[in-house]
């Protein structure tokens, strides 16, 4: 089968969050099943991806896309990336700015016409480039109106009459809700302008247009699909399409790129270790950071990580909540930047208590690659979690997770309280300060026995976390649909 990826960032080219590691490694793994012909990406040509290590080669010509009442240019560039060849849709006017969605004032004002250039510049482009594909792979709101197109404007297009659509929900609480008049903008017919179609509370809403017109729908969790079906918090005002969708929604968990996260041949850890030598190597990294970090050196004190966004979602205030009560039995270390307020928060805890808390307001690719091997545990104390990365790789890296029992976290983390030599982490049943104190203290108990918690790590290592399954369900899934 020959497949078309759509999405708004894919690693190693442009990044904001984990929907690019996502699409990265799962183009790569798609494309290397002997089911797949071939595999395109499409991507927005952003400022910053000429400066990657990639040199993408301009292709000869150019088409045009109609936005609103005119027509923008468009040109591809190419970048030879394994099996996957990755088109970069460029127009100067909406991607050749600092950022990919928003500057430090805000969200682009024009994110709405950017992305409706952005996908109606992908199936112009499949036609410039004559890829017929048999699926266009779309992923989150910034691809949802693709299968809206060709139900509706491009119905009739010969070169798409047999090709089927997929939408993947990353993160439902990012929907891209747009006025009236963007729906002017993106082309569509007032036919069309209606509750069971593309009309949300007066405007457009590019998800609901994704749920509605593809032929099947996936989301990154099976625990997460169930949430947004069942629980209105969750699925911000969509819970109506989607079950209306039920029969076509499908929660296939993601993976991590075993190959790029492997203690053994991590070159940015102090020292690499595998399953059966991780006793020697996990301490001797806790100790090497501790010392970098001016925490206070101690084997016998936990060191409880987290690598994190800073927002509401990810429960980080959580973590500041109970830090304090834990000073001088435990060691913290925050990795992450985002809200202000919870910046600030976490800066003053970690100046009053340097030798114990250590809150590093950046991202910093080498440092998350130090806290995973260096910490004991990994926090992840999330209020909704799609499917979440980071506790698979603190388990690939034998740092045990402890996260609140919701969406991929709970598919992916075990813990048996009545058998912890069968469980890979600890789970806790509701994103609140004393829930996770609650846990914390157990495990601090639990750490004592060293026979215990060595289990625990070898479980959580040896928990198969790649994507190989998870192509399996998606090669599946599209072969189904295509017969």
């Amino acid at each position: 089968m020959k497949i078309a990826v759509c999405a708004s960032e894919a690693f190693p080219f442009c990044k904001t969050g984990g929907l690019a590691d996502v699409v990265g490694a799962l183009s790569t793994f798609l494309s290397r099943n002997e089911m797949v012909e071939s595999l395109v990406l499409f991507l927005p040509k952003y400022r910053d991806i000429g400066k990657t290590a990639f040199s993408p080669k301009k292709i000869s010509g150019s088409f045009v896309v109609p936005v609103a009442d005119r027509f923008e240019n468009a040109n591809l560039y190419l970048v030879e990336w394994g099996r996957v060849k990755v088109y970069l849709i460029d127009n100067p006017r909406y991607f050749d700015r600092p950022g990919l969605y928003r500057s430090e004032s805000g969200e682009f004002s024009d994110n709405d016409e950017r992305f409706i250039f952005f996908q109606r510049a992908v199936l112009e482009g499949c036609k410039f480039i004559d890829f017929k594909p048999d699926i266009i792979f779309c992923h989150d709101w910034q691809a949802g109106l693709i299968p809206a197109y060709l139900r509706t404007l491009y119905n009739i297009d010969a070169f798409f009459a047999k090709t089927k659509t997929a939408f993947t929900i990353h993160n439902i609480a990012y929907q891209g809700m747009f006025a009236k008049d963007t729906f002017i903008k993106a082309g569509f017919s007032w036919f069309d302008f209606t509750p069971d179609k593309l009309e949300y509370y007066g405007g457009i809403n590019f998800m609901k247009a994704g749920i509605n017109y593809a032929n099947i729908i996936t989301t990154v969790s099976p625990t997460y699909a169930i949430e947004i079906t069942q629980n209105p918090q969750i699925s911000r005002g969509l819970e109506g399409v989607l079950n209306y969708r039920k029969k076509d929604l499908y929660g296939i968990l993601n993976g991590i790129d075993t190959e790029v996260w492997d203690p053994a041949t991590d070159t940015f850890i102090y020292r690499g270790y595998d399953v059966k030598t991780f006793w020697r190597g996990k301490p001797f990294c806790k100790k090497k950071f501790q010392q970098e970090m001016g925490l206070k050196q101690d084997k016998n004190t936990i060191l409880a990580g987290c690598v994190s966004r800073l927002d509401w979602q990810k429960g980080i205030d959580i973590i500041a909540d109970v830090i304090p009560d834990f000073m001088g039995r435990m060691q913290f270390v925050v990795l992450g930047s985002g809200d202000k307020g919870l910046s600030e928060r976490l800066k003053k805890i970690s100046d009053e208590n340097r030798e114990s808390f250590v809150f590093v307001n950046d991202f910093n690719e080498e440092l998350a690659h130090k806290i995973y091997a260096s910490s004991d545990i990994f926090l992840m104390p999330s209020r909704f979690e799609p499917c979440g990365l980071s506790q698979m790789i603190s388990s690939r890296y034998g740092s045990v997770a402890v996260v609140n029992s919701v969406g991929g976290l709970k598919d992916t983390i075990n813990y048996y309280p009545d058998d912890l030599m069968k469980s890979n982490g600890f789970v806790f049943d509701g994103a609140t300060a004393s829930n996770l104190k609650s846990m914390l203290g157990h495990i601090i108990s639990v750490y004592g026995s060293k026979e215990i918690w060595n289990n625990l790590i070898r479980n959580a290592m040896k928990t198969d976390f790649s994507w190989s399954n998870s192509v399996l369900q998606y090669t599946k899934l599209f072969s189904d649909l295509l017969k």
